[in-house]
């Protein structure tokens, strides 16, 4: 008789692979189904985990949520500065203006549910806002300097800026959120939309002998 063969043993997952998979699900869910009606016992079967195991990692369902919105602000941080890096360090305003705009709305298309969940803040724990809040905050920071590093800019008020900086991503916002209502609407439209309407007082910053794109 031969002897019996050995049980395999489970590796556990490591901890920050797991997490980032909870935060996967639970991002899909909470824009699925909205803060209120998504549950734990959801998002662990989703995952195929212990509804104990997310509490120990994230505390309650604010704190899931917390930890969704921050990782979404910093995919978004990334994508946003990884396009002015494209751009190179001498590109024309013009460029470096489009090359964010579109960064933004390509985010948006990649990571549909993260959006989905930025937006639901009105029915959000009282957690979450000042996370969306700093997301829009980093989103002018990052803007704001990108101008500020841009070619012919360099002599422009910060606080003129910063206000430019806000517009741009306001308006980015505000965009996005039509195209949810629009499906027809490329990021390439909305980026174009975006520019048109900015790019006539943006543009009028330059002093006249620098290239605008």
């Amino acid at each position: 008789m031969s002897p019996a063969s050995p049980t395999p043993v489970r590796k556990r997952m490591p901890r920050a692979q797991r997490e980032e998979q909870i935060l996967v699900a639970a991002e899909q869910v909470f824009a699925e189904r909205g803060y209120q009606a998504t549950t734990m016992e959801e998002v662990a079967d989703r995952v195929g985990v212990t509804k104990p195991l997310i509490y120990e990692y994230f505390g309650s369902k604010e704190g899931l949520l917390s930890a969704c919105i921050t990782r979404a602000r910093s995919q978004l941080r990334e994508a946003t500065e990884a396009s002015w890096a494209a751009t190179g360090p001498d590109a024309p305003l013009g460029e470096v203006f489009r090359a964010g705009v579109r960064a933004f709305f390509d985010f948006i298309d990649e990571h549909a549910t993260a959006f989905v969940l930025i937006q639901q803040e009105g029915a959000m724990a009282s957690q979450a806002s000042p996370l969306i809040e700093s997301i829009r905050a980093q989103q002018s920071d990052a803007t704001a300097r990108a101008l500020a590093g841009a070619p012919g800019l360099g002599e422009v008020p910060d606080t003129l800026l910063e206000g430019y900086a806000e517009v741009i991503v306001g308006a980015c916002e505000r965009v996005a959120v039509w195209r949810t209502r629009r499906p027809e609407i490329t990021a390439e439209d909305a980026t174009d939309l975006v520019v048109s309407a900015v790019w006539g007082g943006l543009g009028t910053l330059l002093p006249r002998t620098t290239p605008t794109t």
